[in-house]
């Protein structure tokens, strides 16, 4: 009944917008229009190789998809893929990040016309959707076709769970044509199973986003210590900050450094190198001195304040770091990778602005593992009470830990599912 509903209210706004078709074409070109109705390009098959279609929602999934491709690159899979976002800013990455061999576009809208037309032009012998792209015309019409279906990297929120479990006939429908479900975590399989997926298809295999894992940490770690000139010393690193972030964490700093009996270092790394002047600037004003992490390199470090200067430092720098803060996150830039500091088995600490890694954040806070705050009052509290505690600093670390470790190996386990059905 409401599967019906849906497809007819589908096929009218379908019709519509192809009356319209020509207005909007002029009016937003980017909507690429005709495409989302369905006319996609006709796909180059190479010989008799199959063809794969990854469906991702926007950036963050595109980052999965990437890793995926590559490991199944790696194992000569023998495929080709078929990338589609459903946002443009996700099809331009896509685009820029991936081979010039995968085709990437805008997904079909889900009305009956556009996802038929779309399946009869790629013609894929496998569908993956990623996360909770779960689509009812895509996914009906695929099974329909007998069209193998896996869901990757997939995640359930409580609050999608409950929704869902309104039309739970319905979502078990859609559910019963994957043959095979890689959630994240334990509770997205048990709200998948809830919600009528088949346990035996359900496998908890991590984050394929979040799986970095680290060669030689210890090694890494020791490089940058001894570049630092550290000892006893207390390492606050403040990560990827944006515009205006840096005034917000001076107060933390000065907080910190009347803590730390041993001395503080404080280390900023602003997310682009063309801020570098402002924010020296903001230092000069303050009257605090600072080296450049280049010059530490060279000739050592002389101050209680490194400013990096250098692309591709951070995420290794983030290993001799007592305290790490994930900045775009004080301010409302959306947030960064927290993760990349959790995988040195440290806790990481991030403030309200986190829309664009809200999955990373669940992620954090329900393992322990990170501490977000609404400003930088909260996170000055935040680091000290794990100053003044280290036992419970102690409990952290070893959640990041476990975190970090319940995600290596996502990509692989993943990419092994979608040989295991390509053989089968």
């Amino acid at each position: 009944m409401i599967f019906g509903l849906y497809r007819i209210l589908g096929a009218v706004v379908h019709v519509l917008l192809v009356v319209v078709t020509p207005l909007l074409k002029l009016v937003a070109p980017d909507w690429e229009i005709e495409k989302r109705l369905g006319s996609f390009p006709e796909i180059d098959r190479d010989g008799q190789c199959l063809l794969i279609w990854i469906h991702a929602a926007s950036i963050g999934e595109v980052q999965a998809a990437r890793a995926l491709i590559s490991a199944l690159a790696d194992q000569q899979c023998g495929c080709r893929f078929v990338l589609t976002t459903m946002t443009r800013q996700g099809k331009e990455v896509a685009s820029s990040q991936l081979e010039a061999n995968v085709c990437c576009g805008l997904a079909p809208l889900d009305t009956p016309q556009a996802v038929a037309g779309a399946l009869q032009t790629v013609r894929p012998d496998m569908y993956i959707c990623l996360e909770t792209e779960l689509w009812p015309m895509m996914l009906t019409r695929t099974r329909q076709a007998g069209i193998p279906m896996l869901l990757l990297n997939g995640r359930m929120s409580e609050r999608s769970c409950k929704q869902y479990l309104r039309i739970r006939k319905t979502m078990a429908e859609l559910l019963s044509g994957f043959a095979g479900f890689a959630v994240i975590r334990e509770q997205d399989g048990e709200r998948y199973r809830m919600l009528g997926a088949a346990g035996n298809r359900i496998r908890v295999c991590g984050n394929m986003k979040y799986d970095l894992q680290v060669q030689e940490p210890q090694q890494i770690q020791t490089k940058y210590r001894q570049l630092l000139n550290l000892e006893n010393e207390i390492v606050f690193i403040c990560g990827s900050t944006r515009s205006g972030e840096e005034k917000l964490l001076l107060p933390v700093y000065n907080r910190l450094r009347d803590k730390a009996a041993a001395g503080l270092l404080w280390i900023i790394a602003p997310r682009h190198l063309e801020r570098l002047q402002e924010v020296r600037s903001m230092l000069d004003s303050a009257g605090l001195e600072y080296d450049l992490l280049s010059g530490c390199f060279t000739q050592g470090r002389k101050k209680n304040i490194v400013l990096v200067d250098s692309v591709g430092e951070l995420s290794e720098l983030y290993s001799a770091g007592d305290y790490n803060f994930c900045g775009g996150s004080l301010v409302d830039k959306g947030g960064h990778n927290i993760m990349e500091p959790v995988r040195w088995q440290k806790p990481v600490y991030f403030g309200h602005f986190m829309k664009d890694f809200r999955d990373a954040v669940e992620l954090v806070l329900s393992a322990g593992a990170g501490f977000q705050v609404k400003n930088a009052d909260e996170l000055a509290n935040a680091i000290s009470a794990h100053m003044e505690d280290p036992r419970l600093y102690q409990k952290a670390c070893r959640s990041a830990e476990e975190l970090a470790r319940s995600q290596q190996g996502s990509v692989q386990r993943q990419a092994d599912m979608v040989m295991e059905l390509l053989a089968a």
